[in-house]
């Protein structure tokens, strides 16, 4: 296929996917601001490059919370996987093995937790703490006995938005059985699986007490919040607006990155998503302070296009222009960048 898969898998995905399933994994909240601005916030940066540097030899290598992924591309959580491929979080799970990358379950997997650990690939549960935290608690004991690495508390979450919809929604054309595989409905009502609306700092602390595992904070936007959830003991922030999946018009990632990164350098680890398409999204991601680049719908369309092989080909396309990226910048690795890689285009 002629130019950039990572470019072409989301039409491939509307013609392979049922129109509501496409929808629901393309839309965002509202009328879509928030979704359309977060690739073109990227482009609002420029790079100031060096020269006369050894670039022989590029490494991509860097640990997310210990573990040595290949590149600073990873997989986000998304719901209805089996929706987009029979093998599901499978399927994504072993893209993520045969690249060295690390994948991020979603709590509502239509997957058992067992089965997903079972691929081998390193992994880590994001998870809604329910207001009866009760509820949350067997789901996390679940990950933790099947091996993920770390909990991803979703923190912008206090009630789903709303979305347009055509004239089905999502769940009348899916089976009930490609979402929440790892609840036990018989202890775990729908009704007792509502999100908190009380979350609060004290809750980081909360998780981390049921498994021992470090927690990541997802869906932080200031750097005052970012600041909280560090002092309240997580181990890393995520930089995150929902793919523009909750409040609309809220800021790109991309704008918000610099000051959270600011406030909590060397104190925690950052992450972002949020319209990551290109090599060198990422290269301005790690320059502003950002460990990892996280992919929710490419990696998503990318299953639902071709499988497993579809994502690991996102994955690949992306570490190799990050790596022609850093040559052409003068920087081997992402180590050490430089302060003023980055300049602010004029006009954007």
């Amino acid at each position: 296929m002629p130019g950039r898969y990572v470019d072409a898998v989301r039409e491939l995905a509307r013609e392979r996917l049922p129109e509501e399933v496409f929808l629901y994994f393309d839309q965002g909240a509202g009328d879509g601001v928030a979704a359309a601005e977060a690739a073109p916030a990227w482009d609002r940066f420029r790079f100031l490059p060096r020269v006369l540097r050894d670039v022989t030899d590029v490494d991509l290598t860097t640990t997310l919370l210990g573990t040595e992924v290949s590149s600073p591309f990873a997989i986000a959580p998304s719901t209805l996987q089996r929706a987009a491929h029979p093998e599901g979080e499978v399927a994504m799970a072993r893209a993520a093995q045969a690249c060295g990358s690390l994948v991020v379950v979603s709590s509502n997997a239509g997957t058992s937790f067992a089965d997903i650990g079972a691929v081998g690939a390193p992994w880590w549960l994001q998870i809604y703490v329910t207001a009866d935290r009760s509820a949350t608690v067997p789901v996390i004991e679940r990950a933790a006995d099947a091996g993920a690495r770390a909990i991803v508390l979703t923190a912008d979450t206090p009630v789903v938005a709303g979305k347009y919809a055509g004239e089905r929604t999502v769940w009348e054309v899916t089976d009930p059985g490609w979402v929440r595989s790892n609840f036990t409905e018989t202890t775990t009502p729908l009704a007792a699986a509502d999100k908190a609306t009380d979350l609060g700092p004290h809750d980081i602390a909360w998780l981390a007490g049921q498994c021992e595992l470090p927690v990541v904070v997802k869906g932080v936007l200031h750097p005052a919040d970012a600041r909280r959830c560090v002092d309240a003991g997580a181990a890393a922030v995520w930089v995150s607006n929902h793919g523009g999946r909750q409040l609309d018009r809220v800021v790109p990632t991309a704008d918000a990155l610099p000051a959270i990164c600011a406030e909590v350098a060397g104190a925690a680890e950052v992450y972002v998503d949020g319209g990551v398409r290109r090599g060198t999204d990422a290269l301005v991601a790690a320059a502003l302070g950002a460990r990892a680049a996280f992919l929710g719908r490419p990696a998503l369309f990318a299953l639902a296009a071709d499988g497993s092989e579809g994502v690991g080909r996102v994955l690949q396309e992306l570490a190799s222009e990050l790596t022609e990226a850093l040559r052409l910048v003068g920087c081997p690795s992402l180590e050490g960048l430089p302060d003023d890689l980055l300049v602010r285009a004029t006009g954007l």
